[in-house]
């Protein structure tokens, strides 16, 4: 057994490649650098109208996903094979964000948050992986977040589905890296998307869904265990590890902490999202 894995390389101009939450945002724009490179990509998403004016203008396909249920993702896994043939890349992005303080937050907005940010990926590998190993090829991304490696207030559940997915997704990557598959995690800062509408961040913070998708897509050449975006705060995240924790709290405090989800609630720039939210909240 050698020492270092080395992964067969993904063609992408002949790749199938499946992008969950694909109808906007981060999706949208991975679904649209992949299909630039010649693969054929489905979309899945909860809201398939939107996806199918998305696919329509991308040039690609979309169908209706729910990454919460294991039976809709085999559904979804299916169709794909059976009109491109097996996934060659899945990208597990679907996420919802809903913003405020931990004892105030209904039971059912946290079970739509495991759901989606957790259950999402291990439902969308348990379905792809089996077929990847199988033929020894194969490249999972699955996008977290930064709030996945420290705390953060106002984002509770969130940042814990996240954590759960940082180490989710380094759990299985050495255990399929044997068979000729690689897992890829994404950790963005805020992204300028629907979802972080509303949050007053640092420029030098915000990111947006271009640059995710970009470090996507090249994900697929260099199968890097994790990328965070922008680059420079994964160095400031290692050395935070340095500092007393009563310092990094000060440090949050100082920052607004949960008060900035409070505000963020208030912009009018995120009461689409949240009404779409609260659709979602009511439909599971």
């Amino acid at each position: 057994m050698s020492f270092f894995v080395k992964y067969p390389r993904i063609d992408i101009e002949r790749a199938v490649v499946a992008v969950t939450g694909g109808a906007r945002g981060i999706g949208r724009a991975t679904a649209a650098r992949f299909v630039a490179a010649g693969a054929a990509v489905v979309l899945g998403d909860r809201d398939l109208e939107t996806a199918t004016a998305t696919a329509r203008e991308l040039g690609c396909q979309a169908l209706a996903l729910d990454v919460g249920s294991r039976e809709s993702f085999a559904g979804f896994r299916a169709a794909i094979e059976s009109a491109h043939g097996p996934i060659s890349i899945l990208v597990n992005n679907a996420g919802v964000m809903p913003l405020g303080n931990f004892l105030d937050e209904a039971d059912s907005v946290t079970a739509t948050q495991i759901n989606v940010n957790l259950w999402g990926p291990i439902n969308g590998m348990r379905e792809v992986l089996p077929g990847m190993i199988e033929r020894r090829r194969g490249h999972v991304v699955n996008v977290a977040s930064l709030a996945g490696k420290m705390p953060t207030p106002g984002g509770s559940v969130y940042s814990a589905t996240k954590h759960a997915v940082v180490g989710l997704s380094a759990s299985v990557r050495d255990e399929v890296a044997d068979h000729g598959v690689s897992v890829t995690t994404i950790l963005p800062s805020l992204v300028n998307t629907d979802l972080g509408a509303g949050l007053s961040m640092p420029a030098a913070v915000t990111v947006e869904p271009e640059d995710i998708a970009a470090a996507i897509v090249e994900s697929t050449l260099h199968r890097r265990a994790e990328i965070v975006i922008p680059g420079w705060l994964g160095a400031a995240e290692r050395t935070s590890h340095l500092l007393p924790n009563s310092v990094l709290q000060g440090l949050r405090r100082q920052a607004g902490g949960a008060e900035l989800s409070t505000e963020a609630n208030a912009d009018p720039r995120r009461a689409e999202y949240l009404t779409r939210l609260g659709k979602q909240v009511s439909d599971a």
